[in-house]
């Protein structure tokens, strides 16, 4: 956990399990730390990427207006959920879609979550693969490629072999209204 937190600090990118599947991360406010992680991924910095955040109160932080459906469906989903909230700020320019939103979750899974508290900022959480790839499901479907492109690979729950699967997304407007983007 120290070692990943002090990556994060110094703008590197970790390769860390998440309430979902294994994630490419880096400090979702430094956009030179972003860039690192579209270059890892071989993906179009116009295609935005999620971040995770431990705690409600930290949404909060860098969403001006969030609707009180939001929070309900935040705390009924079954499974993880992304929000794409608008009018987001403080996070990295090239981690925002063209229209200014950007995808948040708060994560429920114990690393990750306590990654985010320790770090007390928004982690990037994006699948460890290249883009246009397979998802990897488990740390073992991850490509040699991908873990030698990141600065430090955590150890915590490699040896996990349950499949877990992505999150749900949802794209949320500032007055409720909001579509389903993935379930």
């Amino acid at each position: 956990m120290k070692k990943a937190v002090e990556v994060l600090k110094n703008g590197g990118v970790i390769l860390y399990p998440t309430d979902t599947v294994w994630g490419i991360g880096c400090d979702a406010t430094n956009p030179e730390a972003v860039k690192k992680v579209y270059e890892i991924k071989r993906r179009e910095d116009t295609k935005a990427l999620i971040c995770l955040v431990d705690s409600d109160a930290r949404i909060s932080r860098y969403v001006r207006k969030v609707a009180d459906v939001t929070w309900d469906m935040i705390e009924l989903s079954e499974r993880p959920l992304t929000v794409i909230y608008e009018n987001v700020s403080g996070l990295a320019p090239n981690l925002l879609a063209a229209d200014g939103s950007a995808g948040i979750r708060v994560t429920r899974e114990e690393f990750s979550k306590e990654l985010c508290y320790r770090f007390q900022k928004p982690i990037v959480s994006t699948s460890a693969n290249i883009s246009g790839e397979p998802t990897p499901l488990t740390f073992d479907d991850i490509s040699d490629e991908i873990k030698q492109a990141v600065d430090y690979v955590v150890h915590y729950n490699q040896r996990c072999k349950e499949k877990h699967k992505p999150s749900s997304i949802v794209k949320m407007s500032e007055n409720g209204q909001f579509t389903i983007i993935r379930e």
